[in-house]
This record gives structure tokens, sequence and C-alpha cells, in this order.
């Protein structure tokens, strides 16, 4: 039986929707097809309709999830406080807590180097990178343009760090003190506070 194409697309959107939160909470490996399938309310086998394997479900996700979070940056960082607010948002105890909705990259980065793993991830993830080192360096309010690429980059990574090791932790008071000193090592605190900014 065919559907509408559109009915189709929704599936398919619905898919990589519930694929990428349940992929970012517990990890590939840790979400069957099955499940997944269950979450978005279809049975397991129309998914062959949409994607070829797993591996191709995985890839797609994080394009998806790459370009919802590009959506996100663009909105909030359009001022000089937007992207500070970003970072601090960012690295705060909200975010860590919130696996299953929160950055891709801390999610998935570990699983791209592994040889052998996790086949299809490295090349969207490492697109969906360069994007964002490229809109970060155009739109954080650096002191000195000079050297914004290698900012960002210093950045993110200090960004993404913070969060994957922080979340990490089973020690909550140094959980949060991971977050709290990454936060004050970055350019976002010559800016108004969180508090300040609302």
């Amino acid at each position: 039986m065919r559907y509408p194409a559109a009915e189709t697309a929704e599936k398919h959107e619905k898919i990589l929707a519930e694929a990428s939160r349940l992929f970012k909470e517990r990890g590939f490996d840790g979400v069957s097809v099955s499940e997944i399938m269950k979450a978005t309310g279809l049975t397991h086998g129309p998914f062959y309709n949409h994607f070829e394997s797993k591996e191709a479900l995985m890839a797609e996700c994080i394009a998806h999830s790459g370009e919802a979070a590009l959506a996100y940056l663009d909105e909030t960082g359009k001022t000089p406080e937007g992207m500070r607010a970003y970072v601090r948002s960012y690295l705060s105890a909200e975010h860590r807590d919130s696996r299953a909705d929160g950055c891709l990259v801390a999610a998935f980065a570990a699983h791209a180097g592994h040889p052998g793993s996790e086949r299809g991830i490295g090349a969207p993830l490492t697109a969906y990178f360069k994007v964002l080192i490229d809109r970060f360096a155009s739109k954080f309010p650096w002191r000195s343009k000079k050297n914004a690429r290698g900012d960002a980059i210093r950045i993110l990574a200090s960004m993404y760090g913070g969060v994957v090791l922080a979340r990490a932790m089973d020690d909550e008071a140094l959980s949060e003190e991971i977050l709290r000193e990454v936060l004050a090592g970055l350019p976002v605190a010559a800016g108004p506070s969180a508090r300040e900014s609302g």
C-alpha cells in the first residue's frame, strides 16, 4: 500500500526525531531499531522503507540534529549577548542533565573515532562542526577578530569537553564545579552574567 508523499515525509521526520533523541540519551548501541519504531508509534517493518540500515539512520540523525542546532544558534545568536547566553546555557546543569534534548557533538563525538564502529557518522559530524566553527568565528563577539577561527575552535572544544566531563562525574559538586570553571575561562565572562541577562 502506497502512502501519500506528505504522510511518508511526516513519518520519516518522526523517526528521525525519535531516533535522535534516543541515540543522544542512550548511545547508538543502547537503542534498537524496534525501540525507535515503537517510540514513533510505528511497527518495525516500515523502517526499511525509510532507511537502508541503522547506520544510515545514525548518519541522517546527525545531519537532522545538526540542522536543528544551527537554526537554534542562528536564532539565539543574533546579538553579542545572545551568543554569550548561548554559551552560558550550554555549560549549565540543565543542559548537562538533558541528554536526549542536548548537544549532538557531546553525545556522538566519542563514537565517531572508533575504527569500524558507528560507520557513517564521522562525515556528517565533521560537516556540522565545520559550519559551527564558521558560525562562532563570525558571530561570537571576540575582543579581537585576528584569530577568530582558532578562538572558535578553543571555545567549542572547551564547551563540549566541559559537558562531557560534567556528565561523567558521579559527584554532583565536582560536576557543577567543572561547568563553572570551564565557563569562567571563556570569553563570556567579558559580558553580563547570566543573572544580569535575564
